[in-house]
C-alpha cells in the first residue's frame, strides 16, 4: 500500500511583496515533500496565497486598482517566488478561486446547521494589519498614546453586528487535544504559548465582517462577509476538493504538516482544529511554527526597508547555496538574522570547499589514474568500512530528524560524514598510493568515496536539487536510481564517468572588494 504524505505551507497575505521570510517556509516545507517522494510515498504538497480582508482592500485602493486586480499582480508575484526558488508544490491555491469560495460558504452551511454559529454583534479591540481582536490584557500602550498588540500592530475599538463560532464549547476538547497528541503542536514553545492561551478559557471567536466588502460572502446573508481567517484556513480543504470527500482529500487529508510562521500559530492550532471537530473532520497531525528572519536584529518590514528578496539572492549566489543557506544558518523553529557575509562564508566553507572539493578531488583522480571508469572495490579496510557504514546511515538518521523538522540537524548529520570523507581522502592520499604503484588500493578508496559521494548526494537533493542533480550526474548515477531505495543497489564496477567539473565554484564579494 502507497503511504500518503501532505505538507503546507500558511497561504501567503497578499498586501505586499514576497521576502525570505515567504521564501524560507517555502523551501522547508519543499525539502520535507522532496524528501518523502524519495522515499517512496505519495505527496501532496501544497501553498498559495491569502486574498481577501480589509488590508487588501485598503492596499488595492493606495495602489490606485481594484482588489481583484491587485490580487492577481501579487498572486502571481509569489508563485514566480516560489518557481524561482525551486520550491515542488503540486497546488497553488488562491483564495478568490471559486473552488474556494463554494469550500468555505459549504463549511459555513455545515457549522451553521448543527447551532455553532450565530448572529450577535461585535466590539473589541482589532488590529488590521494582524486581521485579528486582541484582548484589552494583550495591549499595551506606546509613548505616542497608540494602543498596540502583541506584534505591534496598532489597534482601533470596533462596533459592528457580526456572526460568531461558538468556540467557547471547544476548550475542554482543545485541551484534551493537546495533552493526548503532545506533538501536535511544536516547537515546545509555541505549544506552550498555545497552552497557556487556551487554559485562560476561550471566548467565542467573531467570523464574519460588515465594514468592507472584499472577503467570501455569508450565505444567505450578503451585508457580512467572513473573517480573513475563517476564509485563509479553509484553503487546507479547498484545493483538496472539500466538499467532496472521495477524491484528494480521502487520499490527502489528514495532512500530516502544516508549516505556518510563528506569529499565526495560535489560528492554526487552537481555530483551526475547533473549527475541524465542529465540522467532524479529521484534524491534521501536526502544527510547526517556524521563527523569523530578522535584519540586524529587527523583523524584516516594506515599512522599515530592510526586506531581503529572495530572488535576487538567488541571481547572485545560486538558488541552491541561498536554499542551503536559510536551513543550514538557523536551527528551524527559531528566529534567524539574514547576514550576507554569513551566506558567502557557507557557500565558500562549507559548500565550495567541504562537498565541492571532495567531490572534485575524487573525480579527478579517477578521470586521470583510472581512464575515468568507475573503479571495482577490493579488499575493504575497518577505515573504509566505517566510512561506508556512516554514509549508509544517513537516510534514516535524516529521516528521523526531518521528521521532527530538525532540518539543521539533518544537515549536520550529512556534513559530519563529508568531513569525515574528507579526512579519509587525506589520510588515506589516493594520490600517494598511486605513486607506489598500489593501484588496486587506490582504486577501491577513490571507489569508496564515490560510494559514499553517491549516499550524500542522494540525500542532498531535497536541499539543493539541481546541485545535487550534477553531481548524482558525475558520478554515473542513473536518472532513474536516485530514490533512498536504489541506494541498496551498487554502481556497476567499470561505467564511464562524466569529465567532472566544479559544482560550487568560491564567491568573491565584490561588495568586500
Amino acid at each position: 500500500m502507497t503511504r500518503s504524505f501532505t505538507v503546507t505551507t500558511p497561504i501567503y497575505y497578499v498586501n505586499g511583496a514576497p521576502h525570505i521570510g515567504h521564501a524560507y517556509t517555502s523551501v522547508a516545507a519543499d525539502v520535507m515533500a522532496r524528501w518523502k517522494r524519495l522515499d517512496g510515498f505519495d505527496v501532496f504538497f501544497l501553498t498559495g496565497t491569502d486574498e481577501h480582508g480589509q488590508k487588501v482592500e485598503q492596499a488595492a485602493i493606495a495602489a490606485g486598482t481594484d482588489p481583484q486586480s491587485f490580487v492577481d499582480r501579487v498572486a502571481a508575484d509569489f508563485r514566480d517566488m516560489a518557481v524561482r526558488m525551486n520550491v515542488s508544490f503540486d497546488d497553488f491555491i488562491r483564495t478568490t478561486e471559486p473552488r474556494h469560495v463554494a469550500a468555505c460558504q459549504e463549511l459555513w452551511r455545515r457549522l451553521a446547521a448543527a447551532g455553532h454559529i450565530y448572529l450577535g454583534a461585535y466590539e473589541g479591540w482589532y488590529a488590521t494589519r494582524d486581521e485579528a481582536f486582541y484582548g484589552a490584557d494583550e495591549l499595551t500602550v506606546r509613548p505616542d498614546g497608540v494602543r498596540v498588540a502583541p506584534t505591534g500592530a496598532p489597534v482601533e475599538w470596533v462596533t459592528e453586528p457580526s456572526y460568531f463560532f461558538r468556540l467557547s464549547n471547544w476548550t475542554d476538547r482543545l485541551l484534551a487535544l493537546y495533552e493526548s497528541e503532545p506533538e501536535f503542536i511544536g516547537p515546545a514553545g509555541r505549544r506552550n504559548e498555545v497552552l497557556s492561551f487556551v487554559r485562560q478559557g476561550l471566548k467565542d471567536l467573531s467570523i464574519s465582517r460588515t465594514s468592507f466588502r472584499w472577503g467570501v460572502p455569508v450565505p444567505g446573508d450578503p451585508d457580512h462577509v467572513m473573517y480573513v481567517w475563517w476564509d485563509a484556513l479553509m484553503n487546507y480543504l479547498s484545493a483538496l476538493g472539500y466538499p467532496d470527500e472521495t477524491g484528494l482529500m480521502a487520499r490527502f487529508w489528514p495532512a500530516d504538516l502544516h508549516l505556518v510562521g510563528k506569529e499565526i500559530i495560535r489560528f492554526h492550532a487552537v481555530f483551526w482544529p475547533a473549527f475541524l471537530m465542529a465540522a467532524g473532520i479529521p484534524l491534521p497531525k501536526r502544527v510547526f511554527a517556524n521563527g523569523w528572519w530578522t535584519a540586524d536584529g529587527e523583523k524584516m518590514s516594506k515599512s522599515i526597508g530592510n526586506v531581503v528578496e529572495p530572488r535576487a539572492l538567488a541571481d547572485e549566489f545560486g538558488v541552491d547555496p541561498v536554499r542551503f543557506f536559510m536551513l543550514r544558518e538557523v536551527p528551524f523553529g527559531g528566529d534567524g538574522d539574514w547576514s550576507r557575509k554569513g551566506l558567502i562564508t557557507r557557500l565558500n566553507v562549507e559548500l565550495a570547499n567541504d562537498l565541492g572539493n571532495l567531490a572534485q578531488r575524487t573525480l579527478s583522480q579517477i578521470a586521470r589514474n583510472c581512464g575515468g571508469a568507475l573503479p571495482p572495490s577490493g579488499s575493504l579496510t575497518e577505515d573504509d568500512e566505517a566510512l561506508l557504514r556512516q554514509a549508509r546511515a544517513l537516510p534514516l538518521a535524516m529521516g528521523a530528524m526531518i521528521d521532527r523538522q530538525a532540518l539543521h540537524e539533518a544537515l549536520e548529520e550529512c556534513w559530519k560524514v563529508i568531513r569525515a570523507s574528507n579526512s579519509f581522502i587525506d589520510r588515506q592520499a589516493p594520490w600517494t598510493l598511486k605513486k607506489q604503484g598500489e593501484t588496486e588500493r587506490m582504486g577501491t578508496v577513490l571507489r569508496v568515496l564515490v560510494d559514499v559521494l553517491r549516499h550524500v548526494a542522494t540525500v542532498l537533493q531535497p536541499f539543493m536539487p539541481e546541485s545535487m542533480a550534477k553531481m548524482l550526474d558525475q558520478l554515473g548515477v542513473p536518472q532513474d536510481a536516485r530514490h533512498f531505495v536504489s541506494l541498496d543497489v551498487p554502481l556497476p564496477d567499470g561505467i564511464a564517468l562524466p569529465a567532472p567539473q566544479g559544482i560550487f565554484p568560491r564567491f568573491q564579494d565584490p561588495a568586500a572588494a
